[in-house]
C-alpha cells in the first residue's frame, strides 16, 4: 500500500486522503534494480472540464484554438496509466485550478461550494485520482473560506510550503506529501511532492490576505523544505512550481522575489528531481536545468493550460547503496485535441454544466437601448466607452486608500469584435460578454503625460493618411486587415483612451504623417502636459506586450489583481442592473482633417 503523509511547518502528520496502491515492476539489470516512475501532470485548468466556449455558445474545434478541459485530460491520462501501468504513475497538478470559468464562478458566486454543493473541479479531479496538487494564485481569487471548501471536497492535498501564517510563519496548507510505494521484494520508494505558489499572491489577492497570509519566495522557502523533505526520508523530491520557467516579474521590484522562478528554482536548490512547472500558460514540454550546486540535472515541464496538454515525466531509478535514486530523467506534452472526453468524468459534470449554461444564456440585467461596436474602429461609441469605464471604475477602486489613490486614472480599450452589441431590453451574460472576446486581464499601470502622447500616437498608425474631410467610407480610413489587406493592421490595435472623473480627450489628424497626428490633447480640459501623470488601466495582453505598443512593458505596474476583464463587465451588469448607453456616449476622441472633423458614410 502507498502510504501519504504530509508536512506542515516541518512536522510530518497523517494526510486524510484516499491512498491508492501502487506495485512497481522492478527490473534487475547487472546485480542492481531499477524502475521508472511516470509523473503526469496538468497546470492552469481553470475551471475548464469540458471543452466548450460558455462566451461564444460552440466548442474549441477551429485552427486557432487547442481543444480545452478536464474530460480530455482524464482520457489522456488514463491511456497513460494504461500503457505503463497505474502503479507506475502519479498525478500532479500545478495550480489555478477554481477560477477562470463560467462554471467556476457560477461555483463561487452564484451557487457557492459547500454542504451538497460541490466544486466541479473537485468532483473531476477526485474521478481522475490526483495524488497531489500545488495551489495558484487565482486559488485565493474567492477567498480564504471558499478555498478552504475546496480542499475540503479534494481526495488530494493542495500544498502550498510558502502560503504562511501572517505572525508565526508558519504553512497555512500541507507544504509536501511524500508517497511511498511498497515494491515487491524491495524497500519502498518514498517520492516527496513540494507545492509551492508565486509570491505575486500578496499583490493580486492583497484584499483576501493581507495581514493573514504571507508569500515568502519560491527559493528561499524551497531552500528550507526541500533539505527536511529528504530528512523525512523521501528517495525523489518533485516540485510542483505554480510559477514560471522563465525569470521574471509582472511587478517589477514591488516584491523582494520573482513571480516566475522555476527555472532559478531548479538553478539554486539542491536535490530536486523534477519540477512541474505552472503559471506562465506556455508548453514547454521538455527543459533541463543543472543545479549549480550539485551540477546535476533538474528535469523541467510545463503542459500550457486549460487542459490542453498533459505533461508526462519519466524518471528512471536505480537502487544504489540501498536507496533509491533517480539516474535519468526526460518528459514530454500530450496534446488533447487527440483525445475524446472520458466518459466517466463528463457524465460526472454534465449536471453542473447544463446549469451554467442556463446561467450564461440568463437574463443578468437590460439595457435602455441599443448598443453597438460596430462603428468604434472609427468614431467614439458608448461600447468602448462602457468598456473603459468598468476597467478605470475597478482599478480606482483597488487603490483606494493607496498612495495611487488620488491620481487620474484613464482606460484603454480597442474594439475586439465588430458583431458586438447590446440589444435594448433584456442583456444576458453572453450579450454582456460579446463586448470583450478575450480571456485578458486588467492592469493599472503608470503613465506620464508623454507616454500618453506617445502610446496614442503609436495607435493612431491604424489610419490611412488622407486629406480632406470626406464623406470617407470606413474602408478609406484605415489600415485595416481585410481578406485583400491580410497584412494590415488588425482592429484590436486601434487603442483609445477615455477618463474616469474626467474627460481626456484629443483628436486624430489623419491629414498628418504618422507620429504627428494626436492634437488637442486635454484632461479636465486643461492641456496635458508632459510631465502630468496617471494610473492607466490597460489589458494584460497590451501590458505584456501585446502589439509593441511604446511605454506598457516597462511602466511600473500599481495594480495586477489577474482578473479577467470580461468578468468584470458581467459582474457590473449584475451589481447595477440597468445599462445606460448615454451615460458612456461622450466623445473623447474625433477624427479630423486639418482640424476639421470629417464625415464617414458606414
Amino acid at each position: 500500500m502507498v502510504a501519504g503523509v504530509a508536512g506542515v511547518a516541518g512536522d510530518v502528520r497523517p494526510v486524510r486522503h484516499v491512498l491508492v496502491s501502487r506495485r512497481l515492476t522492478v527490473a534487475t539489470v547487472g546485480g542492481g534494480e531499477r524502475f521508472r516512475l511516470t509523473v503526469l501532470g496538468t497546470t492552469d485548468l481553470h475551471g475548464n472540464v469540458f471543452n466548450w466556449d460558455y462566451y461564444r455558445g460552440v466548442e474549441y474545434d477551429d485552427a486557432v484554438h487547442n481543444d480545452i478541459g478536464v474530460a480530455k485530460v482524464a482520457t489522456l491520462i488514463k491511456a497513460i496509466r494504461a500503457e505503463r501501468g497505474a502503479d507506475h504513475c502519479l498525478t500532479i497538478d500545478a495550480g489555478d485550478t477554481i477560477q477562470g470559468t463560467p462554471l467556476a464562478y457560477y461555483y463561487a458566486r452564484v451557487e457557492p461550494i459547500g454542504g451538497a454543493v460541490v466544486h466541479p473541479m473537485a468532483t473531476a479531479m477526485n474521478a481522475i485520482g490526483y495524488d497531489a496538487a500545488a495551489l495558484g494564485n487565482h486559488e485565493f481569487d474567492y477567498g480564504l473560506d471558499l478555498l478552504r471548501t475546496f480542499e475540503q471536497q479534494c481526495e488530494h492535498p493542495l500544498l502550498a510550503a510558502n502560503a504562511v501564517d501572517w505572525e508565526t510563519g508558519t504553512p497555512i496548507f500541507p507544504p509536501w506529501v511524500i508517497k511511498t510505494v511498497q515494491v515487491p521484494g524491495c524497500s519502498p520508494v518514498r517520492v516527496g511532492i513540494l507545492g509551492l505558489v508565486t509570491p505575486g499572491v500578496a499583490i493580486w489577492d492583497r484584499a483576501h490576505v493581507e495581514g493573514t497570509v504571507r508569500f515568502p519566495g519560491i527559493v528561499e522557502q524551497a531552500t528550507v523544505f526541500v533539505p527536511r523533505l529528504r530528512e523525512a526520508g523521501a528517495d525523489v523530491v518533485i516540485v510542483s512550481c505554480h510559477s514560471g520557467a522563465d525569470t521574471s516579474s509582472s511587478y517589477g521590484t514591488a516584491l523582494p522575489s520573482p513571480e516566475n522562478a522555476s527555472s532559478l528554482l531548479a538553478q539554486e536548490v539542491p536535490d530536486i528531481d523534477a519540477i512541474l512547472v505552472g503559471h506562465a500558460h506556455v508548453e514547454i514540454p521538455q527543459r533541463r536545468v543543472v543545479n549549480r550546486i550539485t551540477k546535476k540535472t533538474v528535469l523541467l515541464s510545463e503542459p500550457a493550460c486549460r487542459g490542453t496538454r498533459v505533461s508526462v515525466m519519466d524518471l528512471d531509478l536505480e537502487k544504489d547503496d540501498g536507496r533509491w535514486q533517480v539516474t535519468s530523467s526526460q518528459a514530454t506534452t500530450l496534446n488533447s485535441n487527440t483525445a475524446p472526453e472520458d466518459v466517466e468524468v463528463a457524465a460526472l459534470i454534465r449536471p453542473a454544466h447544463q446549469k451554467v449554461l442556463a446561467y450564461v444564456n440568463g437574463v443578468v440585467g437590460s439595457s435602455s437601448q441599443a448598443m453597438s461596436a460596430a462603428t468604434s474602429r472609427y468614431e467614439d461609441t458608448a461600447a468602448m466607452g462602457f468598456i473603459g469605464h468598468v476597467q478605470a471604475r475597478a482599478v480606482k477602486a483597488a487603490l483606494a486608500g493607496s498612495p495611487e489613490a488620488d491620481t487620474p486614472v484613464l482606460s484603454i480599450v480597442a474594439p475586439f469584435n465588430r458583431a458586438a452589441a447590446i440589444p435594448r431590453g433584456d442583456v444576458t451574460v453572453r450579450d454582456v460578454a460579446g463586448l470583450y472576446l478575450y480571456d485578458n486581464t486588467l492592469v493599472g499601470i503608470t503613465f506620464t503625460g508623454a507616454q500618453v502622447l506617445a502610446y496614442l500616437e503609436f495607435s493612431a498608425a491604424y489610419f490611412r493618411q488622407v486629406s480632406g474631410t470626406g464623406p470617407f467610407a470606413p474602408p478609406d480610413l484605415t489600415n485595416a486587415v481585410t481578406p485583400t489587406a491580410p497584412n494590415g493592421t488588425p482592429d484590436y490595435n486601434d487603442d483609445v483612451l477615455s477618463g474616469l472623473d474626467a474627460p481626456l480627450t484629443y483628436d486624430i489628424d489623419i491629414a498628418e504623417p504618422v507620429g504627428s497626428r494626436i492634437t488637442d490633447l486635454a484632461y479636465a480640459g486643461s492641456p496635458v502636459a508632459a510631465d502630468d501623470r496617471f494610473t492607466i488601466a490597460v489589458n494584460s495582453y497590451r501590458q505584456s506586450g501585446g502589439g509593441g505598443f511604446p511605454g506598457v512593458t516597462t511602466a511600473p505596474v500599481v495594480y495586477d489583481a489577474q482578473v479577467e476583464i470580461r468578468q468584470l463587465i458581467i459582474e457590473w451588469v449584475t451589481r447595477h442592473g440597468t445599462v445606460d448607453p448615454s451615460t458612456f456616449s461622450a466623445t473623447s476622441w474625433r477624427l479630423v482633417s486639418g482640424g476639421v472633423p470629417i464625415t464617414i458614410t458606414p
